[in-house]
């Protein structure tokens, strides 16, 4: 049996990652709750592993829970194991921990190594950075191009809804 190293890199401007070495043929849900452990997560959210390619677009989803309504076959951590996604030729995964807050984290294979007789695994070899208190925002790049001729008092703020002249009984 090899042993994968993982660095396990939070999507944030600081870094933040995490060195973890776990069986090859460990489930993704094995994966799933080191990674969570070792962020400091209680690991009670919905997450999910998704296939990646080089440049970290991402592919198939391999979910934690099975929320489909059973029309798509949906695969799941605790039916895959990490050799099955990952590979020396395919080593890396998109992992998105509470859909509601979207921890994103970037998880490359970086060796794979002789299993160690004595060795607990998985293993959390080395911790770099500590998680912020929020997930970090996301930059959406919208094309902006049609924003060149807006004004910035077309723009309306918040403030002055009050101006308004709906009725406030419209419901």
């Amino acid at each position: 049996m090899m042993i994968y190293r993982f660095r396990v890199i939070l999507d944030t401007e600081e870094d933040v990652f995490r060195d973890i070495e776990i069986e090859e043929e460990a489930t993704l849900e094995q994966f799933h709750n080191v990674i969570t452990q070792s962020f400091g997560f209680d690991g009670n959210e919905v997450a999910s592993f998704y296939a990646s390619d080089e440049d970290w677009n991402q592919g198939e989803e391999i979910s934690l829970f099975d929320m489909s309504d059973g029309s798509v076959p949906v695969k799941l951590m605790n039916e895959t194991t990490i050799n099955d996604i990952v590979t020396e030729a395919s080593p890396k995964m998109i992992y998105v921990y509470d859909f509601l807050s979207m921890w994103t984290f970037f998880v490359e294979l970086a060796e794979i190594a002789e299993y160690e007789n004595g060795r607990e695994y998985p293993n959390v070899m080395f911790v770099h950075g500590q998680l912020p208190d929020q997930a970090p925002d996301k930059e959406f790049v919208a094309d902006d191009s049609f924003d060149d001729d807006v004004n910035d008092e077309d723009v309306m703020n918040l403030d002055d809804y009050d101006d308004l002249d709906f009725d406030e009984n419209w419901n």
